[in-house]
């Protein structure tokens, strides 16, 4: 089997967390004899090739004319596909919500959506209208698919609603995090006291919720402290910098308890998260969140959003908590009754491993991939 992935987030390019689910099946796909592409493009002055672990990685040098970067992007796009077919042939192409509306036909070739919570699903649950290019894209490019898969059934059924997809079929495939990379780590020191967030600094990820919860919770925890870890996100509304917003939140004694570590490499994460006692993510919105499977792999206890997709991927005080993160005092005592309770903390930490390793490991989820990917091309 030959597939193409199109991302043009692919690491260590600077991305979210589409590029580390691309690396993490392509790598995992290599190793069970598929043979991966991924075609992209980047901010780079010419075309590249390059090797990661067997995925070969097509980074094509994005047009710089605005105007019309949309048409030859896609076209160069389109011609390096084009060229896999003819070198090397192609069974699959696949892509997020809008990869397909500047392809051209590849004969012979499966178009694959896979949702990972596109324009209009981010726009519409944020409360934001959406905008009529990208919704354009996003329309055309399902269109162009013969499958779609997604991340989870809350992305699934409300893009359905959204883009009047109807009884079209959509197989659930559930974002995977590597079991072995991720694990609880005995040898590392869990600091008592210590909150990590992990994701971008931004609106949709809920952090300002956190920071407003903190003075809350040095209320009743006055030992606490918050290491944030993730790229600031520029945002007009707040003079460019979500950051900053977040900074100008806090006051004197807040600010003195909370750390901004900025971007963690990836290879680095694991031994952030093993310093944290607890966990938190409160996203405002999620489509299937890759960071909270990585602290729940390390075992620890996840505080997270109950809204969207949350109770897919944790029950309620079963393998984490769940709050409204736009309610600071909920938000804040679950956090405390963490911090408190060490004996919750490790049972919610064990049953968040277990959970992983049952329903989101790597292995789990390449081979229920792989059906998925068999079956699509059954269907002639």
């Amino acid at each position: 089997m030959r597939i193409a992935f199109l991302c043009s987030e692919y690491p260590p390019h600077r991305g979210g967390g589409i590029g580390t689910f691309t690396q993490a099946l392509g790598r995992a796909l290599v190793r069970a004899g598929v043979h991966v592409d991924v075609v992209g493009v980047y901010p780079v002055e010419r075309d590249a090739l390059e090797d990661d672990q067997g995925v070969r990685v097509w980074r094509l040098a994005a047009a710089r004319t605005p105007y019309t970067r949309f048409v030859r992007n896609g076209w160069k796009v389109t011609r390096k596909l084009r060229e896999l077919c003819e070198q090397d042939g192609l069974d699959l192409v696949e892509g997020q919500e809008n990869a397909f509306a500047a392809v051209g036909p590849l004969d012979g070739v499966k178009k694959v959506i896979r949702m990972h919570g596109g324009h209009h699903f981010f726009a519409v649950t944020l409360g934001r209208q959406p905008a009529l290019w990208r919704g354009w894209q996003e329309r055309r490019s399902f269109r162009q698919a013969d499958a779609v898969c997604a991340v989870s059934r809350y992305v699934a059924e409300t893009t359905r609603h959204l883009l009047g997809l109807g009884s079209r079929q959509i197989e659930i495939l559930p974002n995977f995090v590597d079991p072995v990379r991720f694990c609880p780590c005995e040898t590392a020191q869990e600091e008592e006291n210590l909150v990590v967030f992990a994701g971008t600094i931004c609106e949709k990820k809920g952090i300002h919720f956190l920071i407003q919860a903190f003075p809350k919770i040095l209320a009743e925890q006055p030992a606490a402290r918050l290491v944030v870890a993730g790229r600031d996100q520029a945002d007009v509304r707040y003079g460019g910098s979500f950051r900053g917003h977040l900074e100008r939140l806090m006051d004197e004694t807040t600010r003195g308890r909370v750390e901004f570590a900025g971007p963690v490499p990836y290879d680095q994460m694991p031994a952030l998260l093993a310093r944290a006692a607890v966990c938190v993510y409160p996203s405002l919105m999620e489509a299937m969140p890759m960071a909270w499977l990585e602290g729940m792999a390390m075992g620890k206890a996840v505080v997270a959003s109950r809204l969207g997709p949350g109770p897919e991927v944790i029950r309620d005080g079963v393998e984490g908590l769940l709050c409204d993160p736009r309610q600071p005092q909920e938000l804040a005592s679950a956090i405390v009754r963490l911090l408190r309770d060490p004996d919750l903390r490790y049972r919610l930490g064990r049953a968040a491993r277990r959970r992983i390793e049952e329903d989101f490991s790597a292995a789990v989820m390449v081979e229920k991939n792989l059906g998925f990917y068999r079956r699509v091309l059954a269907e002639g």
